[in-house]
């Protein structure tokens, strides 16, 4: 009886397509929910939506793992999407789950 050894989860991506029609500029960061404190894209840094095209970004994630975005009108905090700023409020259909797919196109409407 042969035992496989346990190994971390192995990795896989997570393509989320936004696309802002805010007039002003909108700050997006994609937060684990499996993960503690795991952000992307991490260091202090956000992505940027600054027009009305649609934007992706493809992250490398754990199979399986929760992915919540959060966007927010810069300089704005209260005006938000999803999560929001730093992860701070609960949402519906803003996670998915990484599996190597895509999510639909996420519109982001004032």
């Amino acid at each position: 009886f042969y035992t496989a050894p346990i190994t971390a989860s192995h990795a896989e991506t997570l393509e989320w397509q936004f696309r802002s029609e805010h007039p002003k500029v909108v700050d997006v960061e994609l937060y684990s929910h499996s993960r503690r404190g795991h952000v992307w894209p991490g260091n202090n840094k956000v992505y940027v939506l600054n027009d009305y095209s649609t934007k992706t970004i493809r992250i490398s994630c754990r199979s399986g793992e929760k992915v919540c975005y959060g966007a927010w009108v810069r300089n704005r905090q209260r005006s938000y999407w999803g999560v929001g700023y730093n992860n701070r409020n609960s949402c519906r259909n803003c996670c998915y789950t990484c599996n190597g797919g895509s999510t639909k196109i996420i519109v982001l409407n004032p």
